[in-house]
């Protein structure tokens, strides 16, 4: 049974999970290892009503999925190829087996549970592989260009309209005629998994949304929500969660 926060059954706010990532940081001069999540997915889920919980990727978190009302999973380092069956590119980088698939367990509980999810860049690629599908490793190799990821010193994000599937729900939550995003990505979607159905792309071809067909919020974006001002999508899933 959900436990209730801030309120009665009735009237408590929803309370939505955010798959951690971890780093090593130095913090007071000291070195040390972190579970963190992006601060606008907690100030976006926040303002939209919810309570945000972080989720570390540890055995067992799956069960949690009986204490959550959705899940948001965040971008984070490449896929373990050999998830889908793939020996690792040269710049398939970052890579943590074990996160890995204790994240794919808790998307499956989740997703079994039938809660509102939203992924996010990686989010959308572990939804991919979890349902069969597999990953470009680089996709300059297959686009013939860096816009998906700027070839830069720093953290840049690269810019691209977005064609949408009429009547989709990315296209419900988004409502608008020529959407741009904002992405920093060197993979993407290659095969399509079962139960998938691809409703967003950029001009080149490159897959930007997928939607899980049978269940009634189940969503992955390719570009970085939680890095522009854009709120709806992160509205969008607390308010899925809060019916």
């Amino acid at each position: 049974m959900k436990s209730f926060v801030n309120g009665s059954a009735s009237t408590r706010r929803p309370v939505i999970g955010i798959c951690a990532r971890t780093a090593p940081v130095t913090f007071q001069g000291s070195d040390m290892v972190v579970s963190f999540a992006l601060q606008s997915h907690l100030a976006f889920l926040t303002a939209a009503g919810c309570t945000p919980l972080l989720l570390p990727l540890l055995p067992g978190v799956e069960a949690m999925a009986d204490r959550i009302d959705g899940l948001l999973i965040p971008g984070g380092p490449d896929v373990d190829p050999a998830l889908y069956g793939e020996d690792p590119h040269p710049g398939t980088r970052a890579v943590t087996p074990e996160a890995d698939r204790t994240e794919l367990a808790l998307i499956r509980a989740a997703l079994d549970a039938e809660l509102p999810v939203l992924g996010i860049c990686r989010g959308m690629q572990l939804l991919n592989v979890l349902h069969g599908g597999t990953l470009h490793q680089h996709l300059p190799e297959v686009t013939g260009h860096d816009g998906h990821r700027p070839n830069t010193p720093s953290f840049t994000l690269g810019s691209h309209p977005l064609k949408l599937e009429p009547g989709s729900r990315i296209a419900g939550v988004l409502d608008e005629d020529a959407p741009v995003t904002a992405c920093h990505h060197h993979q993407g979607v290659n095969r399509l998994g079962a139960g998938l159905t691809a409703t967003g792309w950029a001009q080149d071809g490159t897959v930007e949304a997928v939607e899980v067909t049978d269940r009634p919020f189940a969503v992955g974006v390719q570009w970085e929500a939680g890095f522009t001002p854009d709120q709806r999508l992160h509205h969008a899933l607390v308010h899925a969660a809060g019916r």
